[in-house]
């Protein structure tokens, strides 16, 4: 099974003007990049240019209908 590691910066200043930035591992190999701002969420692919863009109430569903539920702890 591939270990996977996330890493994040978070800038200084407030969100909505500065969106935080998560760098996404798969066996020490960067599958993409993760963009959180007020208004979407993007996916940058590794070695792309131009990323994937989706707001909040759409990525709201997207994880209802297609993400697993979160077990209980």
């Amino acid at each position: 099974m591939p270990r996977h590691d996330v890493r994040f910066t978070i800038p200084e200043r407030k969100l909505g003007n500065s969106d935080i930035e998560f760098a996404v591992y798969s066996d020490e190999e960067r599958l993409g990049g993760l963009k959180i701002s007020k208004g979407a969420i993007v996916w940058c692919p590794a070695n792309k240019k131009r990323g994937y863009v989706m707001g909040w109430d759409a990525f709201d569903r997207a994880m209802r209908e297609q993400g697993r539920r979160e077990p209980r702890r």
